[in-house]
């Protein structure tokens, strides 16, 4: 095979969660009084960490205090209900099942919050991974290399054998910084034009070629 390891971003490329994101975001702004958003206005802010998405979400020249009493009441919220509208899109399970039939190891790299990436990988997508990381304390988001770099590390795969996909520039970057090969997906979160903006050199419409992409 072309790769030993597969990488996965989370929000936008294996499960869509923007309908979940968006209404925890809108139920903590209506908590502080602040004008809720649109589904469209999240899809733009995330990417970035659940703290961004905040920071984007709040009125512009919010004070520190606004954005830290939001978030908290985010994440209250997002704990209790990151799964009510979030689904797998189609196929991806069957994809990375038989990606690990044949040998392959396979992994999540997200900027979501660790809590929330480890709850939804294990309801979607049980035993499909050998490891998921989300953000955590004291390691640096992506674009940064670094959770990337545990992976690789963790299941000790060359950066030559390894490939992340993901739906953003923000996973282009990563793969960029991680020194290894990047699939984007154009079902996600960014379109198409963006992708190509911010220098994606394989873009993928459907799971049969995200496959061939990844095998051949």
């Amino acid at each position: 095979m072309k790769y030993q390891l597969a990488i996965f971003d989370l929000d936008g490329t294996i499960l869509y969660t923007l309908q979940d994101l968006t209404n925890s975001t809108n139920y903590a702004l209506r908590k502080s009084g602040c004008p809720e958003r649109t589904l469209d206005e999240v899809r733009r802010f995330v990417g970035n960490g659940i703290l961004n998405l905040i920071r984007r979400a709040v009125p512009e020249n919010s004070s520190e205090e606004l954005i830290n009493i939001v978030f908290e009441d985010f994440k209250a919220h997002y704990k209790e209900n990151c799964a009510v509208t979030t689904r797998a899109y189609d196929g991806i399970e069957e994809l990375i099942s038989h990606l690990r039939e044949m040998g392959m190891k396979t992994a999540v790299v997200s900027n979501k919050a660790d809590f929330a990436v480890q709850e939804l990988c294990e309801k979607y997508f049980r035993g499909l991974f050998d490891t998921c990381v989300g953000e955590r304390k004291n390691v640096k988001r992506k674009p940064s290399p670094d959770s990337v770099n545990e992976i690789l590390s963790l299941l000790a795969v060359k950066r030559e054998n390894a490939v992340y996909i993901g739906d953003s520039d923000v996973d282009i970057k990563t793969a960029n910084n991680a020194g290894i090969d990047c699939i984007s997906v154009s079902w996600g979160f960014r379109d198409t034009k963006l992708l190509q903006e911010n220098g994606a050199k394989i873009i993928v419409d459907n799971m049969q070629e995200l496959y061939n992409a990844i095998v051949n």
